[in-house]
């Protein structure tokens, strides 16, 4: 139990069977508690059970605001000190479910219950299957066959009368009412058979249902099992294993090879390969050294680390991605909204068209009373909307799963559809389609001398210098494993370059102005720098100083820029190929190096010299044409701009809790590819869900005409519902298998 603020902006109201993964439920507005308790709920497996469990919290006026996870089995209340985590689990044990405070040890109950649930469904089928039998081969009277019949429907109702019972005590009508009813009926006509099989078809529903909610439950969970429980703390001169909890930030761990990283934090010893596959969804292991950032749940290679740990365990980048997975799941998308509602009034018409099926052919036309109350009976057993309701909210949590191992970050289902639709991109250049800092991309040797002697002569000038020019020629020379001196004599020419003596000569490194007021260039030198600066790049001329009788000479020219990230122009073709319409880069940076960047990556359009206030114009201008429009930036700078769009998109989120934070999707790696990704799986988690949603309606609507004109029954209408509901969750599980 835990206390925290919480904003209460997310406040619905739900009747029964309409909510099937909740949001923040608003219930005693009154109380000003903020304690946080937190419960696993065992047999929270359908939207009814939702609904019950609100109806049981909200006479408990200590309760200021419940989120009730279906999807998460786990029910966050906020409320104050009147309210106890006791109280609380008597509440839920009223609806006929188990809860346990989170981390609890009730697994051996919860394996228990799933045993017995399993045990009564067995027999009830079993019975079932021999009553059908002794009815159908007529070896004995019909009352013998009742009794099979009758043991198949108390093995098969167990747990189902028991909730009916309750959701009448609680004046509420759901789909377990709705099943006793139709049982009770059948039993009154003495349709003993279409009895016991309604209640073990919905018996078996329930416990597959069941099954398969704890398997998209699983998918997400296994997403919390990637940190380990323990590390390996320095204690002394020792290392002793401790909880992950109790290792302090700034506190040193040894992480062996092969093992899982426990906690962020920064190498200060060995060196490594890491696979961060689990938090940035890169394919290739990255390899760690001293000074280098490693991240909690990812898996070290072959060497062993040693890392001062930068976070507690609940603030590591893995919890706060479990942490905003599970958020997400209590985000509604628009076609849940439109589900919730849908079911809302769709079950009590439904009744009470039964009921008037029932009664108005016999009381008006003659009507056989046996005839049409069994078909009000069948149309009872159709009410229950739980494919449609169950449709949405799997598909959504699948959607966010599969992502969230591709290193991907979408917060909520209504952000999920809402990629999916994405008809156009605006991106940031910084940081975005470059790299965000200035590098060497290429040399260009005008003399004798060779690439090699060009950066050395260089880099012992510049070594000298902090400017970010200067620092790029430090470490392109650093990254070709160059060996320079360190100059002598040094001296900055502001705005133009430098020079210094290496190896007893006097050389230069400079801008075009500064090689012009040396006198050293030529019409081929001037070529050079044309060709280059047209690129929108920076040129850093190399040379011999002119000096006594030496009239010097220009020994190359160095290319630098912002360099393009190596897969930017296939992720902007991926984007076009996938029906992005529209690509367009906004920039502060000059308009010529904002078009030629553009060119080379093949993005549409290009807009420079821009203001972050002049960037928001631009994403609501191709909202007004484009209507769904993305913004890609850093998550900071262009803050103002992504929450403008439709759907603000945050570069490398992994070094960046800002980005995680505030982004409605966050890539965990500087992959503009994922970008194109999230759309494909967007798109097919929207056609999922209209698929579901749509079948769903089209079966309900076929068996309720089918119901009326008694072409079906009881049983046949119930393996109807139990294989929609079934097949639609089947549906959406597919999402994770990508």
């Amino acid at each position: 139990m835990s206390c925290c603020n919480h904003d209460n902006n997310n406040a619905n109201t739900h009747s029964c069977g309409a909510n099937a993964s909740s949001g923040s439920i608003s219930l005693n507005s009154n109380s000003a508690g903020n304690i946080q308790t937190v419960l696993r709920v065992a047999g929270m497996d359908c939207a009814d059970e939702v609904a019950a469990l609100e109806q049981i919290f909200r006479p408990l006026k200590g309760i200021r605001e419940a989120k009730i996870n279906l999807m998460g089995g786990k029910v966050t209340l906020y409320h104050d000190s009147t309210i106890t985590p006791a109280i609380l689990i008597q509440a839920v044990a009223k609806t006929g479910m188990k809860a346990s405070p989170e981390g609890g040890t009730t697994d051996s109950d919860l394996e228990s219950m799933k045993r017995l649930r399993q045990l009564a469904v067995g027999i009830s089928g079993v019975t079932l299957g021999l009553g059908l039998i002794l009815e159908w081969t007529k070896l004995s009277p019909d009352w013998i066959a009742d009794i099979p019949f009758g043991i198949a429907i108390v093995a098969g109702g167990w747990f189902v009368v028991p909730k009916a019972f309750r959701a009448l005590s609680r004046f509420a009508l759901d789909m377990n009412v709705l099943m006793t009813v139709a049982v009770v009926g059948a039993l009154a006509i003495h349709q003993w058979s279409e009895g016991a099989a309604v209640t073990f078809l919905f018996a078996l529903s329930e416990l597959l249902e069941a099954f398969s909610l704890a398997r998209a439950r699983k998918a997400v969970q296994s997403l919390m099992k990637l940190a380990p429980e323990t590390a390996l703390l320095q204690n002394g001169s020792n290392f002793m294993e401790v909880p992950v909890e109790q290792v302090p930030v700034g506190g040193l761990i040894a992480v062996k090879s092969g093992s899982r990283i426990p906690l962020d934090g920064v190498v200060v010893s060995g060196e490594s390969s890491v696979n961060q596959a689990p938090i940035t969804g890169e394919s290739m292991p990255i390899e760690k050294k001293p000074g280098d950032t490693v991240y909690a749940g990812t898996i070290n290679g072959g060497g062993s680390l040693e890392i001062h740990t930068t976070k507690v365990y609940t603030e590591t980048t893995i919890a706060k991605i479990i942490h905003l997975v599970e958020e997400a799941q209590n985000q509604k998308a628009p076609s849940q909204r439109f589900v919730d509602a849908f079911a809302r009034y769709y079950t009590p018409l439904v009744m009470v068209t039964a009921l008037l099926v029932a009664l108005f052919p016999p009381l008006f036309f003659g009507g056989l009373w046996l005839t049409w109350i069994y078909r009000g009976l069948v149309l009872l057993v159709i009410a229950c909307p739980c494919a449609l309701v169950i449709s949405t909210p799997v598909s959504v949590v699948s959607g966010l799963t599969a992502m969230a191992r591709r290193g991907v970050l979408i917060k909520g289902g209504t952000i999920l559809e809402a990629v999916g639709k994405l008809r156009a991109l605006a991106v940031d250049k910084t940081g975005t389609i470059t790299e965000g800092k200035p590098s060497v991309t290429k040399v260009v040797v005008c003399g004798t001398a060779t690439e090699a002697d060009i950066m050395r002569i260089a880099a012992a000038i510049d070594t000298h210098s902090e400017h970010p020019l200067a620092q790029a020629v430090v470490t392109y020379s650093h990254q070709k494993q160059i060996q320079f001196p360190r100059s002598e004599y040094y001296r900055a020419h502001t705005g133009r370059g430098a020079e210094g003596v290496v190896e007893g000569h006097t050389y230069f490194v400079g801008n075009h102005r500064f090689a012009h007021e040396l006198g050293v260039c030529s019409p081929e030198i001037e070529h050079q720098l044309t060709q280059i600066e047209e690129e929108a790049k920076s040129v850093v001329i190399v040379g011999h100083k002119p000096h006594d009788d030496c009239t010097g000479e220009v020994l190359g020219i160095m290319a630098i820029g912002d360099a393009i990230r190596p897969h930017a122009q296939e992720a902007i073709a991926a984007l076009h190929r996938i029906g992005v319409k529209k690509v367009v880069m906004l920039s502060g940076d000059n308009q010529r190096t904002v078009s030629a960047i553009a060119k080379r990556v093949g993005i549409d359009e290009a807009v420079g010299d821009l203001l972050p206030d002049q960037k928001i114009g631009w994403v609501k201008k191709l909202l007004a044409s484009e209507r769904y429009v993305g913004m890609i930036g850093d998550g900071v700078n262009d803050a103002p701009a992504m929450a403008a769009a439709t759907v603000g998109i945050a570069m490398g989120g992994a070094g960046t809790d800002t980005a995680i934070e505030t982004a409605d999707m966050a890539l965990m790696q500087d992959d503009l590819g994922k970008v194109a990704d999230a759309i494909q799986l967007g798109r097919r988690t929207v056609g999922i869900i209209k698929f579901n949603i749509t079948f769903a309606l089209v079966l309900k609507a076929l068996f309720l005409v089918l119901a009326v004109l008694g072409y079906t029954s009881l049983w046949l209408a119930i393996l109807a519902d139990t294989g929609a509901t079934l097949l639609v969750i089947a549906n959406a599980l597919r999402l994770l298998r990508n």
